[in-house]
């Protein structure tokens, strides 16, 4: 890419949620033209960037006519719930879809990210099943057996996951899974409870030329499959490290396509099992932002852009927490952003979400200290001082 061409390149970006909104920042940082595609009106990333649009992102011949109006160079996916045979289609026609269609297509599926870890690549993952049917469920179930996580073969941030510790619970984990499912798939996996010691987050660059880079693991705590807090370092056995490494260059160098990838980990004892894999940047890794010296939005354009990334290093030990709302607000405010910014080091962001919903992400708190466990403490403590009201 030529220097005197970069600043005319425009992407696109399908989903404008917080992570678009900081994708946007960080391109319009480098000059780019900017796109925010989402499904409703004034999403976070939207408030920032160049043009906008609304639409049905699940319809094929409205997402194409979309993307062929723009003409961007680059189109970049930041949700799951989107037409893939549109993305197809318009990687046929010469669009440059990021990674590319067909990892998008893979990871956006639970079955397909699946089958091609533990099927294909032989990678170690939890037992799981699918299922399509509610009536073949109950003999299913009996092979993985109780307690099982039953989840939406298309979700997004845990919705629609269920813990299930009995067969008296399947009507009701059916039901939410139906209801939270994107996308046309209907269908469901069922999945192994492995009660982990933690789990990780491993960001990972792959760039043209075929290099995976990695990032310092990043650990993360989740509630119904939504993560709530992430901090990085990570104290992690380094062997641990190095067989996780080994995993996602198997996925990364199957897939092909340059970008940044959230790769997750669960680790029992001295065993390291494969979650699930984002090829955008990943929510934990919003700890990037004060944490090391490139964030993974940054990373995320520098690979598919094809510019230089030098060393990836630590800046301070820091660590995360989300701001949920705990009820349903049109335009909320946020009461208490005085007193939990008086805590050292610490950052708050609003993502700028017109509509609240209860356990909905409105922010997140980023905090840094010489100490993690200090820098854990005041992200907790910056965040039980907000609270998100009505206006």
């Amino acid at each position: 890419m030529k220097d005197s061409m970069f600043s005319k390149k425009r992407i696109l970006i399908l989903g404008s949620g917080e992570l678009g909104k900081e994708l946007v920042i960080e391109s319009k940082r480098l000059g780019l033209e900017v796109i925010a595609i989402d499904r409703y009106e004034n999403a976070p990333a939207m408030q920032v960037a160049d043009y906008s649009s609304v639409i049905d992102m699940g319809d094929k011949n409205i997402l194409k006519n979309v993307i062929k109006e723009f003409n961007p160079d680059f189109v970049v996916p930041e949700i799951e719930a989107l037409s893939i045979e549109a993305l197809k289609e318009l990687e046929e026609e010469g669009f440059n879809i990021v990674p590319n269609a067909r990892t998008v297509e893979i990871t956006m599926n639970r079955d397909k990210i699946r089958d091609l870890a533990s099927r294909d690549l032989k990678i170690k993952t939890a037992k799981f099943d699918y299922i399509y049917n509610f009536d073949d469920l109950g003999g299913k179930t009996d092979k993985i057996g109780f307690p099982l996580l039953l989840k939406p073969l298309m979700s997004s941030s845990g919705k629609g996951q269920t813990l299930v510790e009995s067969k008296n619970d399947l009507n009701h984990a059916w039901s939410q899974a139906q209801a939270n499912s994107r996308g046309k798939v209907k269908g469901v996996i069922i999945e192994e409870f492995i009660n982990f010691d933690f789990e990780f987050t491993l960001l990972t660059v792959r760039k043209e030329s075929g290099e995976n880079i990695f990032c310092l693991p990043i650990g993360h705590l989740q509630s119904n499959g939504d993560y709530q807090c992430s901090w990085q370092p990570l104290d992690i056995n380094e062997s641990l490290i190095c067989e996780a490494k080994k995993m996602t260059n198997k996925i990364l160098n199957n897939l092909n396509g340059a970008g940044l990838y959230g790769v997750e980990f669960f680790v029992k004892g001295n065993e390291v099992i494969f979650s699930e894999l984002s090829p955008r940047p990943h929510d934990t890794g919003m700890v990037t932002l004060v944490s090391q010296n490139i964030n993974e939005f940054e990373l995320h354009l520098r690979a598919f852009l094809n510019l230089p990334i030098p060393y990836i290093s630590l800046i301070e030990p820091s660590a995360t927490r989300v701001i949920l709302a705990d009820k349903d607000y049109i335009n909320p405010i946020y009461e208490g952003l005085n007193k939990a910014l008086e805590v050292e080091k610490t950052k708050v962001l609003i993502f700028g979400k017109p509509v609240s919903r209860k356990g909905r992400r409105m922010g997140v708190v980023l905090a840094s200290n010489k100490d993690i466990n200090l820098a854990r403490e005041n992200a907790d403590k910056a965040r039980r001082r907000i609270k998100v009201r009505s206006n």
